[in-house]
């Protein structure tokens, strides 16, 4: 279950691929820039991973501004029984400089 690059997620999502991707950013993060991704800032992750059920053996792609904050929320779905989490390398700064 490797990590994924921002070049491979740009991509996927240029090509009008269905992902499912989860922002943890905090919500003024979001309101400035977004992939479309759902948000669920990091400190309510806990409290929202039996929302996500659904996706415990899909591929789950998540992200943050750097990539910390979706490294954590990597690991916490994991402990949670998540079977595909892959946190965005560089997180969203990256993502942008592919612009």
């Amino acid at each position: 279950m490797a990590d994924i690059t921002a070049e491979e997620l740009k991509e996927r999502i240029s090509n009008g691929e269905k992902l499912n991707l989860i922002d943890v950013r905090e919500q003024y993060e979001y309101d400035e820039f977004n992939m479309g991704g759902t948000l669920i800032p990091l400190g309510d992750l806990q409290g929202k991973i039996d929302d996500l059920e659904d996706l415990k053996n899909l591929e789950v792609i998540v992200h943050c501004k750097a990539g910390s904050r979706s490294a954590a929320a990597q690991a916490f779905m994991i402990q949670n029984g998540f079977t595909n989490v892959r946190n965005l390398i560089g997180g969203a700064m990256a993502y942008q400089k592919l612009d």
